[in-house]
C-alpha cells in the first residue's frame, strides 16, 4: 500500500534520522580508544551532519530553529542506536561492540528506508528516502571495512597479499 509523505515531512524525518545517526557516531567516537576507529566514527559523524545539512536547507519549516541550533540539541530520546550503545556501555563496550551495533543498525535502517521509498508515490519524496538509503549503504561499507581491519581479518587494502596467481 502506498505511503504518503509530503516533501516537508520527508525532509524533517530525514534530518532527524541523520542527526540520530550522527549522535550515535559522536558517542561511539568518545568511547573508542583505537585512534583509527575513533577517526572512522568522527568521519562518519561529520558526514551525517553534512547529509542533515543537505536536507535541512530544503526544509521550509521553522520549527527546528537554525541548522546549528538543531544539530546542537541533545540526542533524541527515542534513538534506538544510542539506546543500544548506552546499554552495551554497562557491559564494558569497546570499539568492536560499537561497530557491531553500527553495522546492524545501518543495515536495518537501509532496509527500512528502501521499504519506505518503495511505498511512496511522489517521485521527489521517494528520492529523499532513496538517497538516505544509499548514504546508509555507503556508511555500512565503511564500517564493515574498519571492522574487518579491527578484527585482523583480511582487509581489502591487503587483498593483493593474499591472492595467489
Amino acid at each position: 500500500m502506498p505511503q504518503e509523505f509530503n516533501m516537508q515531512e520527508a525532509l524533517k524525518l530525514a534530518i532527524q534520522t541523520e542527526k540520530n545517526v550522527m549522535d550515535f557516531y559522536m558517542r561511539a567516537s568518545e568511547i573508542s580508544k583505537n585512534p583509527k576507529t575513533k577517526k572512522v566514527f568522527n568521519t562518519l559523524s561529520g558526514e551525517e551532519r553534512e547529509h542533515a545539512g543537505h536536507f535541512f536547507h530544503l526544509y521550509k519549516g521553522e520549527d527546528l530553529g537554525t541548522f546549528d541550533e538543531f544539530m546542537a540539541t541533545p540526542p533524541h530520546p527515542d534513538s534506538a542506536m544510542l539506546h543500544e550503545l548506552e546499554k552495551a556501555l554497562d557491559e564494558n563496550v569497546h570499539e568492536r561492540k560499537a561497530m557491531e551495533i553500527a553495522l546492524r543498525e545501518e543495515e536495518d535502517l537501509e532496509k527500512n528506508l528502501r521499504l519506505t521509498a518503495s511505498h511512496i508515490v511522489d517521485p521527489g519524496v521517494r528520492s529523499v528516502f532513496e538517497r538516505m538509503a544509499k548514504e546508509t549503504r555507503d556508511h555500512y561499507e565503511i564500517i564493515e571495512s574498519e571492522y574487518a581491519h579491527h578484527m585482523a581479518m583480511v582487509h581489502e587494502t591487503d587483498i593483493d597479499i593474499y591472492v595467489r596467481e
